[in-house]
């Protein structure tokens, strides 16, 4: 078995070029020798929109609390990611691995993750995988437990169910705003999980968190489930205690058809807009955050699509604000509220809609142009990338658990 920081891997007929730069697993202290510790690797999923950056950024703060070096890595199928600049305004060690999901771009992962180490190695590492993505335990978790077992110590995978559009998948009622093979992705996120959280239970009432719990429960029996609110905190306790677990976690490998999978990731849209919006007078920032989202649900239920996940950063000068969308039937959020007012700022954009990429570019810059236009500021389009996801060709794939 091999570690991290050799520069050559056979297993398994792969040969992998890894040119990490993490400092060696074996310390030299005074000519002597030490193993060193592992670093803990948790991994959160969960369907877009599920709330996944937040939670690890609250995560990511108990641990640096704890005086740990937290790293985390974010994960998108293109560059300009909202969750990247929004974890590392908030002072967070944040890579990102761009262009595909984790388990296409294993060695990215593992290139990133020793990028985030090179000056001082990661007590924990945090991976928040693209939030279309599924049989992670058999591309990502398993791969790294049988090349880098000296180098990572796994905790549970923790998978967050989604209430707006999971609640109607589970009760498979019409209308849910995604196809069966969407919700197919869905389905199988929660299968392969060690814990299942029921998030944003600040949002729901008691009746419907009961109806999640029954409907996961029945349909995932086994699974622990927890509800938390990653937004206020509850619930927390009880996910720390479980991540701190000991045990052999990430080993639920999937009976998955690559098929309805790849369509069901292909009828989502998927754009990455970055913009710089100048006016002659302030304006809040905050306001033009909400402005953006509102204005693109009403476009989004106008053609009749649905969102999977809709974030929008500002950005200028240490200041940063955030503002979101889960579904069409959702209210927009200011997640992260930057309380100021401004001439200038940087927007970037990451919509996730179950429509036409060019449809959607159209969308989103007409409603970005009209809301620049309520402010008479003037609008640069620095980069746009719009795209269905391509079918997911993982790096590797481990069908027997460790």
């Amino acid at each position: 078995m091999v570690s991290i920081f050799g520069a050559l891997i056979h297993k398994s007929g792969y040969q992998v070029e890894s040119e990490i730069r993490l400092k060696s697993s074996i310390l030299v202290l005074a000519g002597e020798t030490k193993m060193s510790h592992q670093i803990k690797f948790i991994m959160v999923g969960g369907f877009l929109g599920a709330g996944k950056t937040t939670t690890l950024g609250r995560l990511a703060k108990h641990y640096t609390d704890q005086g740990l070096n937290v790293g985390v890595v974010t994960n998108d199928q293109a560059a300009d990611l909202v969750d990247t600049n929004s974890l590392r305004s908030q002072g967070l060690n944040v890579g990102e691995v761009a262009g595909a999901c984790f388990c296409c771009h294993f060695n990215s992962l593992m290139d990133t993750i020793g990028e985030l180490g090179s000056q001082q190695r990661p007590d924990v590492i945090l991976a928040e995988p693209v939030g279309s993505c599924t049989d992670l335990v058999a591309t990502v978790i398993q791969p790294i437990k049988q090349l880098y077992d000296a180098d990572f110590k796994i905790q549970p995978y923790a998978v967050l169910m989604k209430p707006s559009h999971g609640l109607k998948i589970l009760k498979n009622e019409q209308g849910s705003g995604f196809s069966p093979k969407a919700a197919y992705i869905l389905k199988k996120q929660l299968e392969e999980a060690d814990l299942i959280l029921i998030n944003r239970i600040d949002e729901l009432s008691e009746e419907a968190v009961e109806e999640l719990t029954t409907l996961v429960n029945e349909q995932f029996p086994g699974t622990p489930v927890l509800r938390t609110s990653a937004l206020t905190g509850a619930g927390f306790e009880g996910l720390i205690e479980f991540l701190e677990q000991e045990g052999d976690f990430g080993g639920k490998i999937l009976d998955i058809d690559y098929d309805i999978y790849a369509e069901g990731e292909a009828e989502l849209g998927w754009l990455n807009s970055s913009v710089h919006v100048s006016a002659e007078n302030e304006f809040s920032l905050d306001q033009l955050l909400l402005a953006v989202i509102s204005h693109l649900q009403t476009s989004f239920r106008e053609q009749g699509v649905e969102t999977a996940h809709l974030k929008v950063i500002g950005l200028w000068e240490g200041f940063f604000g955030v503002s979101n969308l889960v579904s069409n039937d959702s209210e927009p959020k200011l997640s992260l509220a930057s309380d100021c007012t401004v001439k200038e700022v940087d927007l970037i954009v990451n919509a996730r809609v179950a429509c036409d990429p060019d449809a959607l570019t159209e969308q989103v810059m007409k409603v970005l142009e009209q809301c620049a236009g309520a402010l008479n500021a003037k609008l640069e389009f620095n980069q746009t990338q719009s795209f269905r996801p391509g079918r997911p060709v993982p790096t590797h794939r481990y069908a027997t658990p460790k």
